[in-house]
């Protein structure tokens, strides 16, 4: 078994290179056809490929523990003449690595995968079209009618609120409930991640137009939101827990029941609509293991993948394959509130409009 993982381990993946047998440029043509082949054959061809090159290395934004190792240990067990190797980091950090080895023609990478990567990946030329009969059983909205990404976790998006400073019947249950005089000062969101502020203002203008969604920022300006730039994702719902901030917003929904769960003070609402987003997957222009990657896509894409991000409570993209029950409550449909998915494209053509509004009303 050959587990590489995380940051430490970024190094020793750029040493796979010297052992690579093909080379990027000449592989090109031949390449591509297999990542978009829907041949009767195409299985077969995918496991006589993948055994000649003997390994697949995917740089994602999953957790390591929860989601990247579990995949790994059930991938190589199906295909026990595939080294799998992974690398994991924050989205921005994917992307910047990604391009550098683009860019430098030495790309390590097979699949990478993680939320708003696809988006980043597509607008800096870094993908090429692949296929697999796997996106079939996925609703339209988390498919690429071009065959740019494939999404493969979702994400809801909601508040978080300290119960200790917050009482439950008092807590924000609607975007206009955020304008209470009451919570002056004491909101707080992420910036500097697509995920983050811009997520949150581009779900609005959607939601309500450009007019109303202007009249509604000058008033959430008058607020004081607290501008929080540091850390994960997760980082400033551990904020709230400590009691630093008493709200927190557009935060993943899922990660205050979590430490709910856990006896944490902390909970969580949707407000309506809700925004969602999904995770992506990409194949990277100059992909060294096609056959290998196209395996692991299938793998990531079937049920059995996609029950392995379920129980490292994550969203999956399949229909037929359900959220851990305990998450149930921040799933639109089961909490009975309109959802509004914001679609990779949609988030890349508000995005520099939605920072210029975040910058000129709340900088």
């Amino acid at each position: 078994m050959f587990i590489k993982s995380s940051r430490s381990g970024a190094g020793r993946l750029s040493s796979l290179c010297a052992a690579v047998v093909l080379s990027v440029a000449g592989s090109a043509a031949f390449a591509q056809d297999i990542l978009t082949s829907r041949a009767e054959n195409r299985e077969q061809l995918l496991l006589e490929g993948a055994r000649k090159e003997g390994q697949v290395v995917i740089y994602s934004a999953a957790i390591v523990n929860q989601a990247l190792r579990p995949m790994a240990e059930a991938f190589m067990k199906k295909y026990p003449f595939i080294k799998l190797t992974y690398w994991r980091g924050d989205t921005e950090e994917i992307v910047a690595k990604l391009s550098a080895e683009v860019r430098a023609k030495n790309v390590v990478a097979d699949l990478v995968e993680g939320t708003g990567v696809g988006e980043l990946a597509v607008e800096a030329g870094l993908t090429v079209p692949f296929s697999t009969p796997a996106t079939d059983a996925l609703p339209e909205m988390y498919r690429d009618p071009r065959g740019n990404w494939v999404s493969t976790r979702v994400s809801y998006f909601g508040i978080a609120y300290n119960t200790k400073l917050v009482p439950a019947d008092q807590a924000p249950r609607t975007y206009d409930d955020l304008l209470d005089p009451r919570w002056k000062g004491k909101l707080a969101w992420r910036i500097g991640t697509s995920s983050g502020t811009p997520l949150f203002l581009t779900t609005i203008r959607i939601a309500r137009g450009e007019d109303k969604a202007r009249e509604y920022f000058e008033k959430l300006a008058q607020q004081k939101v607290i501008n929080f730039g540091s850390g994960s994702a997760r980082t400033l719902v551990d904020r709230v827990i400590a009691g630093e901030f008493p709200i927190a917003l557009n935060i993943f929904a899922h990660h205050p029941l979590i430490s709910k769960a856990k006896g944490a003070p902390v909970n969580t609402h949707l407000l309506e609509p809700t925004a969602s987003t999904a995770g992506t997957m990409i194949v990277p222009r100059g992909v060294r293991h096609p056959y290998a990657a196209m395996l692991l896509a299938d793998f990531i894409l079937s049920q059995e993948g996609q029950s392995i991000f379920s129980k490292a409570e994550y969203f999956p993209v399949r229909p037929d394959v359900a959220p851990l029950e305990t998450l149930a409550p921040v799933v639109p449909k089961t909490a009975g509130v309109k959802e509004l998915f914001v679609s990779s494209e949609q988030l890349n053509r508000y995005n520099d409009s939605s920072q210029k509004i975040f910058d000129e009303l709340f900088r």
